[in-house]
This record gives structure tokens, sequence and C-alpha cells, in this order.
């Protein structure tokens, strides 16, 4: 990935998201964004770091003390930066499912889904923070069925806001029109079920150009 050179059509929408000061998620290992938008790397915390879960990392224009303050870039599913962190198949992805899984409810406290909106939990200076703590807008995501890391992670957060729905944040899922597809179907099911509303256009000129103009 080290050759690889961004192209700047994507930062029609990363310049739109840096606008409104929101951090992105991206499941890329790649760090053309960054490249792209002259981002320099930052760590919010170095107690604890391995570079198998870098979820302190990130990339941005600032230091951001927490994950929600503002524009960065995190990547859930490992950096490039980090070969070790990169995860690809399902056994690496239940990897992620346990680290995930100890950090949201490491204690009967944490368990309750009582701290997620506090300064004090294990994953606050992570990119968990800003799946608990920010309206989700997903775009440019297969999220297919082996996404399993993903899945479960929509899941605990739906369980969050059940519990606390004073807490709730919104979700969408921007996507081409394909009812056709049984596949698809199911995962708009799927996200339906967990507080994500599926938004269907006509074409990916729509999805990728129009809509941030």
């Amino acid at each position: 990935m080290s050759p690889w050179e961004p192209d700047q059509k994507q930062n029609i929408i990363i310049d739109k998201i840096r606008e409104l000061n929101a951090p992105i998620l991206t499941t890329n290992f790649d760090d053309l964004i960054a490249k792209s938008s002259n981002l320099e790397f930052h760590k919010t915390e170095k107690k604890g770091f391995t570079d198998f879960y870098p979820w302190s990392c990130y990339h941005s224009d600032r230091n951001l003390e927490n994950p929600t303050d503002g524009f960065g870039i995190w990547y859930p599913n490992g950096m490039v930066k980090y070969h070790r962190s990169i995860k690809l198949g399902l056994s690496q992805y239940m990897g992620n499912v346990e680290r995930a899984r100890k950090m949201i409810h490491s204690n009967y406290e944490e368990i309750a889904f009582t701290g997620k909106n506090q300064n004090n939990w294990i994953g606050q200076k992570t990119w968990l923070h800003i799946l608990f703590n920010k309206s989700l807008f997903i775009l440019g995501l297969g999220l297919e069925e082996n996404e399993v890391f993903l899945r479960w992670l929509l899941i605990e957060r739906a369980k969050y806001f059940q519990r606390f729905p004073e807490r709730k944040k919104l979700g969408w899922y921007i996507t081409t029109r394909n009812e056709s597809d049984k596949n698809y179907n199911g995962k708009k099911f799927f996200l339906e079920s967990v507080g994500i509303k599926v938004i269907e256009v006509e074409n990916y000129d729509i999805q990728y150009k129009l809509i941030w103009n």
C-alpha cells in the first residue's frame, strides 16, 4: 500500500466532513485520506498501547483530547502504519470482538452500559467512544454477513440506546437501491433492527458526489 497515491475526488466528501468538524471511522487500512488532506498522525494516549489494536491512533490536523472532539480519521480494522493490526478474516474479526467486549463490559457497571457517555470508561480514548456517542452516517461500506465485528458493534450500540433512550444517537446507511438482491433485503432488515435508517438513492453519482456539493 505504501506506493499508493490518493485520488483527489474523495476530497469532496472529506472536505465536507472536515467542515462539519466530525470524526471519520474508516474500514480502509491505507493512509490515502491522510495523505490527500495533509493530516498528521496522533495518539490520544500511550498507556497500554499495542500495535495489534492501535485504537487510540488517528490522523488529523489537530490534537484531540477525546475522539469525539472533532475531525479525525480512525481505523477500526487496523492501519497500514502497524501491519500487525490489519484484520482481514473472520477469526481476526472475532479477535476484535473479544477486545472490544472486554472494554465495553469490563465489569458489572460496564455490563449495564452505565459509563459509555462518561470520561472514565476504558474505551473513552479510542474510536469506540465515537460509536456510542455520535450519530453515524455510513457510506461506501458493504457490511456483508461476514463483517461480524461491525455488525456486533451496531447490536451493542442499539442495546445501549435501548437501555438509555435519552442518550440515543441517530444513524443512516446510504446505498443504491437494489431490492431484487435477497442479501440486500436481509442487510436492510438488520440495519433497521439496530436503529439505522436506510437511505436508498438511484445511483452512485448521488451517493458519492451530488449530496456533498
